[in-house]
């Protein structure tokens, strides 16, 4: 059986292999984020495209202050986006303000609370040196420097920086498409009312969004019952998409179809287990060319299998570099006891005492338990091993994805 780590990987290896065109979509930059960047965008111009102001005070020569004392006088006033037409000589300044060019002759700015003004006269408190508070013209970036890469997760930042350099309408790769199926007898639309032995669809729920927030676009299939020509029905429909992921039916019970119904199509099986807990019957496959993720039932094992072994796959088939497992490091807040065999992924609570995280196990009734999962942001991760952990011992924790 793989480990987490390993059969991670064999994703990532199988769907970077994968015969899969990546289409593309030209969009506004309103709508990018959290899009993948299809093509580059460079420096339309140095930036910053002058020297610029970083604080409000008076541009001077610093040679003028090379001790405290001095009195200036002062020539006039810039603010953002104006200009003087006159240039700083010695024994004068310029009134500045952030964001404005530094005008010709300067090469300094002193902050005005160190200086005070004496009629026409400004006197400083303290001397200045060549540079300060000026970012240079160019020192960010140079024309025609590559600003932002392909493959590229549009972020706010990177948002503001393509529209800092006009690129305002951008190529991105299509979102990859997702498709969800839920298996089960018991399983009900979670619209409906369940009878006393069914339970409503919250993995099929629990996955798309999942996947939107992951960059895909979802494709819901409901849910099939145990049943084999149902179950293949469905499946083929699934697999009309980029990726398709069922939830349930992975087991080793008499009606655990996935696996059957997915080898009568010609399924090709990576790992049909994984060594975790929740999630250990995970089964990954590539069938008719596409991407197949057999996710177990309980809520919990579904959620943990998703970020670990579909969330790369949609970044890679989206065009995008996987992103890593986000293990931090934390100290325990109360003594934890595990008993070994498989590296467990643990509902528990991370908070800040300080500049340090701390995290706490929450109790919890299994894989089924959505309700813990719900009070927790992020996971308690232990090794295979008998694990003993005091009070102040520093452990692995795995955020979970939006909850911090």
């Amino acid at each position: 059986m793989l480990s987490y780590s390993d059969a991670r990987q064999k994703v990532i290896e199988v769907a970077r292999d994968l015969e899969h065109p990546l289409r593309r979509d030209s969009i506004e930059i309103e709508n990018v984020y959290g899009r993948v960047l299809a093509s580059e965008v460079r420096a339309d111009r140095d930036y910053p495209p002058f020297d610029r102001a970083t604080r409000d005070g008076f541009a001077v020569r610093a040679a003028n202050l090379a001790q405290p004392g001095a009195r200036l006088t002062c020539i006039g006033e810039l603010r953002a986006g104006g200009s003087i037409d006159a240039s700083v000589g010695a024994r004068q300044c310029v009134e500045i303000m952030t964001g404005a060019s530094v005008p010709d002759g300067a090469d300094a700015v002193v902050m005005v609370e160190y200086s005070r003004r004496e009629g026409d006269m400004i006197a400083f408190d303290r001397g200045s040196h060549t540079g300060e508070n000026i970012v240079p013209r160019g020192s960010e970036a140079l024309s025609g420097d590559l600003l932002i890469a392909p493959g590229t997760r549009m972020g706010y930042a990177e948002t503001a920086l393509a529209a800092q350099a006009g690129a305002t309408r951008l190529e991105v790769f299509a979102t990859p498409r997702v498709a969800i199926l839920s298996t089960g007898d018991e399983v009900v639309d979670a619209r409906s009312a369940p009878g006393p032995l069914q339970v409503r669809n919250s993995n099929g729920v629990a996955i798309e969004v999942l996947a939107r927030t992951a960059g895909a676009e979802t494709i819901q299939l409901g849910n099939a019952p145990d049943e084999m020509a149902a179950l293949r029905k469905a499946i083929e429909r699934g697999l009309d998409a980029d990726i398709l992921i069922l939830s349930g039916g992975v087991s080793m019970g008499k009606y655990d179809l996935v696996e059957k119904v997915l080898s009568e199509l010609g399924a090709q099986f990576h790992f049909t287990g994984v060594a975790i807990r929740p999630g250990r019957p995970a089964v990954f496959a590539v069938c008719r060319g596409k991407l197949v993720f057999g996710l177990p039932g309980n809520p919990v094992s579904t959620m943990v299998t998703f970020e670990l072994f579909v969330l790369p796959a949609i970044d890679l088939l989206g065009g995008a570099v996987p992103r890593p497992v986000p293990i931090l490091r934390a100290k325990l807040a109360a003594p934890v006891h595990e008993k070994g065999s498989l590296v467990r992924f643990l509902p528990a609570r991370i908070e800040w005492v300080g500049r340090e995280a701390h995290v706490t196990q929450l109790l919890w009734q299994g894989s089924s338990d959505i309700v813990t999962l719900a009070a927790a942001n992020g996971y308690l991760v232990v090794g295979p091993e008998e694990f003993e952990g005091a009070a102040g011992d520093w452990v692995d924790v795995l955020p979970r994805r939006g909850a911090l």
